[in-house]
């Protein structure tokens, strides 16, 4: 009996992941292939940049302001949409206070931010469970700290979806090419992707290749920061001296690299 060759890719997957206890996500210096401190959880990147983004909620008056972010990036990126939110993909949206921020609502909080949508994405964490459960480094971080995915390599097995706490990566579980607003498909210059892979924000890494802000922050009217952390020169370096910002369950240890102005 014939395998597929997804289910062949499958199996090699468990198998390396079972036999080898996870050391792809460490090995491989050769040319192409990921260096270590790409991968591994809690390594100083090489770069010494630390790309984050703050999101200033204030600045965020109304729906068309939120929908006008979520639109650029979904349209830029081509993100397929389905009437079933069973099939939904999603690289930034909007939840409650309460679910952006579990545990930090209390009786006191104002009443605006109870309804008030919050933007979540990827947090392009520090230490990324992600990057350290997938087989096959699909999901792998980058020198520069942004973690990113490679759609070729994934072989569906959804191990990113379930050690990711902040339910930021989605899954194909329909062709995306055959959703209504990709017909004819609304940027050709980004690829499309398949059944049976996952996606999530990438940070925009093929606009930061040309100089470019990432989709989100250009669309924001300067409610959405981007750039160095790490350079207290830098437009966020200085906001993030100056104000104070939360993030998303930073006491798991991800270490969150999106953070909020309230």
């Amino acid at each position: 009996m014939s395998m597929r060759r997804r289910d062949f890719l499958k199996l090699a997957g468990f198998t390396a992941l079972a036999g080898i206890g996870g050391s792809v996500l460490t090995g491989g210096n050769g040319k192409g292939r990921l260096e270590a401190a790409q991968a591994a959880p809690g390594k100083v990147t090489p770069s010494g940049k630390r790309l984050a983004m703050v999101i200033d909620m204030s600045r965020l008056k109304s729906e068309s302001d939120v929908k006008k972010i979520t639109d650029a990036c979904h349209r830029i990126h081509n993100v397929p949409y389905f009437d079933n939110p069973k099939n939904e993909i999603k690289w930034i949206w909007t939840e409650t206070f309460e679910h952006a921020f579990p545990g930090q609502k209390h009786k006191f909080l104002p009443e605006g931010f109870k309804s008030k949508p919050f933007f979540v994405l990827c947090n392009h964490c520090e230490n990324p469970s992600c990057v350290r459960v997938c087989p096959t480094q699909t999901m792998f971080k980058r020198a520069d700290g942004v973690v990113v995915h490679d759609p070729h390599r994934c072989i569906g097995c959804k191990y990113c979806m379930a050690a990711c706490p902040y339910g930021a990566i989605s899954y194909n579980l329909n062709d995306p090419r055959h959703a209504k607003n990709l017909q004819d498909y609304v940027n050709p210059g980004f690829p499309t992707r398949a059944i049976g892979v996952v996606e999530k924000c990438t940070f925009c890494v093929e606009r930061l290749a040309k100089g470019l802000k990432p989709a989100c922050a250009e669309a924001s009217n300067g409610a959405i920061i981007f750039g160095d952390a790490n350079d207290p020169s830098s437009e966020i370096g200085k906001l993030l001296a100056s104000r104070f910002t939360i993030r998303r369950r930073p006491e798991l240890g991800e270490e969150p690299n999106v953070y909020y102005i309230i």
